[in-house]
């Protein structure tokens, strides 16, 4: 059984950072493909942020580029978002994703690719 907690959101001013944290809990965290989605209410959850199982694949969604990072930690089975000049429009819920059995360094970018979710985290970015 595999469980994902999200945590790190919060109110900030636009120009602020955050960092998001997703922890992992289950076994073998270092064969899982992992992703970061957000979704603002009356939308579909969007791609923001994907890494594959062996951290050699990442990318990131026209939202993110140049601003978030993300990275994982397999040791503390952790994966992490730091996001950067946060704006407004970066207001949203953000969710963690996992998937295992992709052992490859393609990094999954659609909502259905992913197995896992955790319960979101609510980021709210003032002006």
């Amino acid at each position: 059984q595999v469980r994902l907690a999200e945590s790190g959101g919060g109110s900030v001013q636009t120009g602020a950072s955050l960092k998001l944290s997703c922890t992992f809990v289950g076994r073998r965290f270092d064969s899982y493909a992992m992703g970061w989605f957000r979704q603002v209410p009356g939308k579909e959850r969007s791609f923001v942020a994907g890494i594959s199982w062996n951290g050699r694949g990442i990318e990131y969604g026209l939202s993110a580029a140049d601003r978030f990072v993300i990275s994982r930690d397999d040791v503390k089975k952790i994966a992490t978002l730091q996001m950067d000049g946060l704006t407004p429009a970066d207001t949203a819920v953000y969710f963690c994703a996992a998937v295992a059995g992709y052992h490859s360094d393609r990094v999954l970018r659609e909502e259905h690719e992913y197995d896992y979710w955790g319960q979101g985290t609510q980021v709210t970015v003032a002006s």
